[in-house]
C-alpha cells in the first residue's frame, strides 16, 4: 500500500523508534478482541430480531428494513468516503516538488516529517472514518428514502406552486437530503484538499506572489464550483419550503414570504449559478478575482436578499395593516389546517343556549338520564381493583385503567377494566431469582371489570358492604367474586392467561420437555383451592430457544449466562420477548406513530389489546405545525406518569391503523383504518401484505363493537379546533371567538383530560369522547364537544359541537361556568365545605374527575370525591363518599348520584330564604334531604338555596346545625381534634334530624317539582380511559 502516493524525492528522515513486537501484537489482540466483542453483541440483537420477526410472521419487514439500511450505508458511506479520499490524494499527488524557502515552510516541515510515513493509512483512516459518518446519515433516511421510492399522490395542489402534497410530503424531504450530502461531501473535499495543499506547499499563505500553486487552485475551484451549485440547487429547494414555514400568526406562506422571500429565492439560486460558472471558470484564468467578487455579491445577496429586504416588507407594508394583508393567507391556512386535521366534512356546529333553573325539568327523568354518569374514575381506583381482585402479592393493575363498552342483558354499559398482570416486584426477596423471575412466573391472569357508573348489572344501586364498608362507594364487579369470571355471563369463557401487557416482564422461557413433563408456570388457584396452580404455555410464542446456537445468542443479548447453563432451558422451549403490545406494534410498523393510551377487550373468546396507530406529517403545505406534547398532554398524563407521543412536530394526522395483539399468543395484526390515506398507502406499497384490509377487521366477531376513537388524535384534533373552527379569516386574526380546552381544576396549567360519555338521549345512545373549550384568556364554559366513538356506527368520527351562545356575554351572570369556576364553588359552598373538612380528618380527599354533560337544555357538573386512608400502607386504597354536582345554578352533593340530585331538588321552590312560610326573602345556603329511592342508600345533600316547605322546627334544627359547624371550625383552629371530631357528628346529626323532619312534614315535596322532561339531548356518562 506504501505505492500509493508517489515517494517524495528529498531525503527522508529517520524514522521514529518502532514499537517492539510484543507491544504491537498487544495493541492489535486488544482492538481484535473488542471489535469482536461489540460484532457479536450487535450480531446477537440481529439475530434474535430476525427469529423474532419470523415468528411475528413479518419477515419481510425485516428484510426490507435490514437491506434498505446497508444500501443506504454503503452508498453513502462509500461515495462520501471515496470522494473525499480522491481529493486528498489528488492534492498530494500534485504537490509541488520544489518548496521555496520561508519561515512558513520550514515550520511545516516537521509536520511533513511526520505525515510522510504514514500517509496511506492516514488516507485509509480519513475515508474510513468520514464514510462511517456519512454511511450512518445515509442509513438514518430509510424513511425518507423509502417514501420517496413509493410516494403516492394526496390528490390536493398546494395553491402556490401547483404542486401535489405527495411532492411536499414524500419527495422534497428526500431531494433536501441528497443537496445537503452533496454540500457536505464538498466541503469536507475542500477542508481536506485545502489542508494537504498547504501542508505540501501548494498553499503559501505568506507569499508575496503565487499562493496557490496551479494544480491546488484547479482543485479548489472545482469544488468551490460544486458548493456554490449545490447552494443554488438547495435556494431553488427553499422556494418550496416557504409553504411549511413557521411565521409569527401561522404555518405556511404569508406576504413576506409570497412577496419578498420567495422573488429573492429565485434571485440569489441564479446568483449562485453565476457564482458556481465563475469558480470553474478560474480553472483556466488562473486568478480568484471574479470568483472572490462572486462569492462576495452571493454573501451580499443572501444579507440583502433573504434577511433586510423581507424584515423591511414585513416592518413598513405589512404590520400597518397586517390584517388585511395577511387576510387570503390565513384563509388558506384555515382550509388547509382544517384538512390536514380532518376537521372539515365530519364536523357538525350547532347554537346551544343553557337554561339556569330547573323549571320544566323533571326530577324522575333527571335521575334516568344521568344513570350512566361515571362515578368510577379510572385514574384513581387502580389500587382498589388490586387490593379487592389482586389474589396475588405478584400480580398487579395499571396505575390508570382501561374504559371500554359492552352488551349486558340488550344494553350498552361502560365497564372500567383492569388486567391482572405479572408484577413480580411483588415477590418475597428470596424468591427473585432466575428461574423464578423467567421461567415460574411469566404471565398475568384475567380481566377485572367493574361498572362504571357503579350499579350492578340490572342497573340499580344496591346495598352490599361486602367490599368496602360504604353502601355507597362500592365497585360494583361486572361479575360475582369468581377469579376466572370477572366478567359478564355474556361473554362466556375466554382465554385468561396474560403473556403479553403493559407490564410483562423484558422476557419469559416457557416450555417444557414433553408432554408428560411436570408443569412449572405459575397460575391462578383452581376452585376451591387458595393455592395457585401451574400451567405450560401453548402458544406460537416468539423464538424457539432450542439449539446451542440460539442459547448462546440470548445470552449474548441479555448478558445471562443462565440460557446456556440452566436445565430449565431445553430444546422445546420458546423466549418470549418485546412483550408490551404497543412495542410490538411499533416493531412491526415503525412508520406509526402509536397511541399512548392502548386497552385491552375480550374478543371472540380472547384478550386483545387494541392499538391505535397514526400516520402523520410535519409538510403539509399551509397547515398549522405544532408539537405533539404541548397538543397532547393533560392532567392525567402529567399525575400518574403515563407515556406521551413523541415532541416531533406534525402538522398532519390520521388514525391510519387500528392493530390487535392477542394477550396470549402475542398475535399482531395490522388493519388498515383509513384506507384513502396517501401515508398508509405508501407504506402498504413498501412492506406488501403487512397491513390486512378493514373489511378483514369486520370479520373477526365482536372485534368492532370495541373499536373506540382514539384519545390522542382527539386530544391533537381538539387543541387545534380551538382556533380553528373559525372560518373568516377576519375574525380568526382578531381573535374575536378564540377558545382553549381548560386546565385541570385539580392540576396546574395542564390540560383538563378529556372523558367519554353516552350521548344521543335516545334508545341508542351513542359513544362518545368528549371535551369542553372555554373563551381564550377566560374561564368561562364556551362549548362543549364530543365525537362519536362507536366503532359499529356510521356516523363514527363525526364531531358534534355544542356552542353557547352566551360564552361571549360581558354580563357574569349571563355566563355558563367553566370547570375551573364550578371548582371554586364547590370549594366555596358552606355544606360540602364542612363535610369535606370534617372528612379531611381521618382521611386523605381526592377529587375525582369533573365531568360536563349537557342535559335538558341545561349544563351538569359532576365530580366524584374519594376518600383513602392517610395510613401509608398498601391495604389503603380510595373509595366514593360523596357526588358534587352543579345543574344550572344549583349545586348539591350526596353520598351518590341519585341523592346529590334529590338533595338538588329538595331546596327548589319559590323560597330564597327567608322564614319557613314567608313568599319572599334572601337566598340561603340549606341543607338537603335524607330519602331512599331508586335503590339508593340514605344519601345527604345541599342545596345553594333555602328549605321553602319546612316547619319552624326544621329551620331550627337547620339553624342549631350551621351553629355547631362554626363551633367545630373554632375547636379545629385551636388544635382540639377530638372535641371537633365530636362537634361535627353532632352538627350532622342534626342535619339528618332535619331531613327526616321534612320528610315527614312534606311526603309530596319531591314528587311535586316533577314535570315533563325537555325533548332535548340527555346524555349519560361513562368514565374516561
Amino acid at each position: 500500500m506504501s505505492e500509493l502516493f508517489d515517494d517524495d524525492p528529498r531525503a527522508t528522515p529517520p524514522a521514529p523508534p518502532r514499537q517492539t513486537r510484543r507491544s504491537r501484537a498487544l495493541l492489535v489482540t486488544g482492538v481484535i478482541l473488542l471489535v469482536m466483542i461489540f460484532s457479536l453483541t450487535g450480531f446477537a440483537s440481529l439475530y434474535t430480531d430476525r427469529l423474532w420477526f419470523n415468528s411475528a410472521g413479518f419477515g419481510q419487514v425485516f428484510s426490507t428494513l435490514l437491506w434498505t439500511r446497508i444500501a443506504l450505508f454503503l452508498v453513502f458511506g462509500v461515495v462520501f468516503g471515496a470522494v473525499v479520499a480522491a481529493n486528498v490524494y489528488v492534492a498530494y499527488r500534485f504537490r509541488p516538488l520544489f518548496r521555496p524557502q520561508s519561515r512558513e515552510q520550514t515550520s511545516l516541515d516537521r509536520y511533513r516529517e511526520a505525515v510522510t510515513p504514514v500517509r496511506t493509512w492516514l488516507l485509509v483512516a480519513v475515508a474510513v472514518i468520514v464514510g462511517l459518518f456519512a454511511g450512518t446519515s445515509g442509513m438514518s433516511q430509510w424513511r425518507t428514502y423509502l417514501m420517496w421510492r413509493n410516494g403516492s399522490d394526496f390528490g390536493t395542489d398546494d395553491p402556490y406552486f401547483n404542486r401535489d402534497v405527495g411532492f411536499y410530503v414524500f419527495d422534497l424531504p428526500w431531494w433536501h437530503f441528497l443537496t445537503d450530502f452533496v454540500m457536505a461531501v464538498a466541503v469536507v473535499s475542500l477542508i481536506a484538499a485545502a489542508v494537504v495543499h498547504y501542508l505540501f506547499g501548494g498553499i503559501r499563505l505568506q507569499a508575496t506572489t503565487d499562493k496557490f500553486s496551479g494544480p491546488a487552485q484547479v482543485q479548489l475551484s472545482v469544488l468551490l464550483g460544486v458548493f456554490v451549485l449545490a447552494k443554488a440547487v438547495d435556494y431553488f429547494l427553499d422556494r418550496f419550503d416557504l409553504v411549511n414555514q413557521q411565521n409569527s400568526l401561522f404555518t405556511g406562506m404569508n406576504y413576506t414570504a409570497d412577496n419578498a422571500l420567495l422573488p429573492s429565492k429565485n434571485i440569489l439560486a441564479v446568483v449562485a449559478i453565476i457564482c458556481a460558472v465563475l469558480f470553474f471558470v478560474n480553472v483556466w484564468r488562473r486568478t480568484w478575482q471574479l470568483p472572490t467578487l462572486g462569492l462576495g455579491l452571493l454573501v451580499l445577496s443572501a444579507v440583502l436578499l433573504g434577511m433586510i429586504w423581507p424584515a423591511i416588507v414585513q416592518q413598513f407594508q405589512v404590520k400597518p395593516s397586517e390584517a388585511d394583508r395577511e387576510e387570503a393567507y390565513i384563509a388558506r391556512n384555515i382550509e388547509a389546517t382544517r384538512q390536514a386535521y380532518d376537521l372539515q366534512d365530519d364536523v357538525e356546529s350547532e347554537s346551544y343556549s343553557p337554561e339556569s333553573d330547573l323549571d320544566g325539568v323533571a326530577q324522575t327523568g333527571l335521575l334516568g338520564s344521568t344513570s350512566s354518569v361515571p362515578l368510577v374514575d379510572p385514574q384513581l381506583v387502580s389500587s382498589a381493583f388490586e387490593n379487592l381482585r389482586q389474589q396475588f402479592g405478584y400480580y398487579s393493575m395499571a396505575p390508570v385503567l382501561d374504559v371500554d363498552r359492552y352488551d349486558v342483558d340488550g344494553r350498552q354499559r361502560a365497564m372500567v377494566l383492569g388486567v391482572r398482570e405479572l408484577d413480580t416486584s411483588g415477590l418475597n426477596a428470596d424468591a427473585q431469582n432466575w428461574s423464578n423471575l423467567h421461567t415460574v412466573y411469566t404471565h398475568g391472569n384475567g380481566i377485572v371489570a367493574a361498572y362504571a357508573n357503579q350499579r350492578d348489572a340490572a342497573d340499580a344501586i344496591t346495598e352490599n358492604t361486602t367490599d368496602t364498608g360504604d353502601s355507597s362507594g362500592r365497585l360494583e364487579w361486572a361479575q360475582g367474586l369468581g377469579t376466572e369470571a370477572d366478567l359478564t355471563d355474556e361473554l362466556g369463557d375466554y382465554e385468561s392467561r396474560v403473556y403479553y401487557g403493559e407490564q410483562s416482564p423484558d422476557y419469559s422461557i416457557v416450555g417444557k420437555t414433553s408432554d408428560d413433563a411436570e408443569d412449572i408456570e405459575r397460575n391462578l388457584p383452581v376452585p376451591g383451592s387458595d393455592l395457585g396452580s401451574s400451567t405450560t404455555y401453548g402458544g406460537d410464542g416468539d423464538a424457539s430457544v432450542g439449539g446451542t446456537f440460539n442459547q448462546l445468542m440470548f445470552a449474548v443479548k441479555y448478558g445471562e449466562p443462565n440460557f446456556l447453563l440452566s436445565g430449565r432451558v431445553n430444546g422445546s422451549s420458546k423466549v418470549l420477548f418485546e412483550r408490551n403490545p404497543a412495542d410490538r406494534v411499533e416493531k412491526v410498523a415503525p412508520w406509526l406513530t402509536v397511541d399512548s393510551d392502548i386497552y385491552p377487550a375480550i374478543v371472540d373468546g380472547r384478550i386483545l389489546w387494541i392499538v391505535d396507530g397514526y400516520t402523520t406529517s410535519d409538510r403539509f403545505p399551509n397547515s398549522q405545525r405544532e408539537s405533539f406534547d404541548t397538543m397532547t398532554t393533560d392532567a392525567l398524563q402529567v399525575e400518574t406518569g403515563l407515556a406521551t407521543l413523541p415532541t416531533d412536530e406534525i402538522n398532519y394526522m390520521r388514525n391510519a391503523v387500528k392493530a390487535t395483539v392477542d394477550a396470549y399468543t402475542g398475535e399482531v395484526t395490522l388493519y388498515a383504518w383509513e384506507e384513502d390515506d396517501p401515508i398508509l398507502q405508501t407504506w402498504m406499497k413498501v412492506f406488501p401484505g403487512s397491513v390486512e384490509p378493514r373489511s378483514a377487521m369486520e370479520d373477526v366477531p365482536g372485534l368492532m363493537e370495541h373499536v373506540r376513537y382514539p384519545e390522542d388524535l382527539f386530544k391533537v384534533q381538539r387543541y387545534q379546533y380551538a382556533r380553528y373552527h373559525v372560518e373568516n379569516a377576519a375574525d380568526w386574526y382578531e381573535n374575536n371567538d378564540r377558545w382553549a380546552v381548560p386546565l385541570d381544576p385539580q392540576s396546574s396549567n395542564v390540560f383538563q383530560a378529556p372523558y367519554r360519555l353516552f350521548v344521543g338521549g335516545s334508545e341508542a345512545d351513542d359513544f362518545a369522547l368528549t371535551s369542553v373549550y372555554v373563551p381564550y384568556g377566560r374561564n368561562n364554559l364556551a362549548a362543549f364537544v364530543s365525537v362519536n366513538s362507536d366503532g359499529t356506527s356510521p356516523d363514527y368520527g363525526t364531531f358534534s359541537v355544542l356552542r353557547l351562545t352566551n360564552a361571549t356575554s360581558e354580563a357574569e351572570n349571563e355566563q355558563t361556568s367553566g370547570p375551573g369556576q364550578v371548582a371554586n364553588e364547590f370549594a366555596n359552598d358552606d355544606g360540602i365545605n364542612q363535610t369535606l373538612q370534617a372528612l379531611r380528618i381521618t382521611a386523605r380527599v381526592t377529587f375525582g374527575n369533573m365531568l360536563t354533560l349537557p342535559v335538558d337544555d341545561r349544563m351538569m357538573y359532576v365530580q366524584p370525591v374519594y376518600a383513602q386512608s392517610q395510613s401509608a400502607s398498601d391495604t389503603s386504597y380510595p373509595v366514593l363518599r360523596y357526588v358534587l354536582i352543579k345543574f344550572g345554578d344549583s349545586v348539591a352533593y350526596g353520598e351518590n348520584l341519585p341523592a346529590a340530585i334529590r338533595s338538588l331538588y329538595s331546596g327548589t321552590g319559590t323560597d330564597t330564604g327567608t322564614d319557613p312560610g314567608t313568599d319572599a326573602g334572601t337566598g340561603d345556603t340549606g341543607s338537603g334531604d335524607t330519602g331512599s329511592g331508586d335503590s339508593g342508600s340514605g344519601d345527604s345533600g345541599n342545596g345553594n338555596q333555602g328549605n321553602a316547605g319546612g316547619a319552624d322546627t326544621v329551620q331550627g334544627l337547620l339553624d342549631q346545625a350551621a351553629t355547631a359547624f362554626e363551633e367545630a371550625d373554632d375547636l379545629l383552629a385551636s388544635g382540639d381534634l377530638g372535641a371537633y371530631q365530636d362537634k361535627v357528628k353532632e352538627a350532622q346529626d342534626l342535619l339528618g334530624e332535619a331531613a327526616d323532619l321534612y320528610e315527614e312534614e312534606n311526603p309530596d315535596a319531591a314528587a311535586s317539582d316533577d314535570a315533563s322532561p325537555s325533548a332535548d339531548a340527555s346524555p349519560s356518562a361513562d368514565a374516561n380511559g
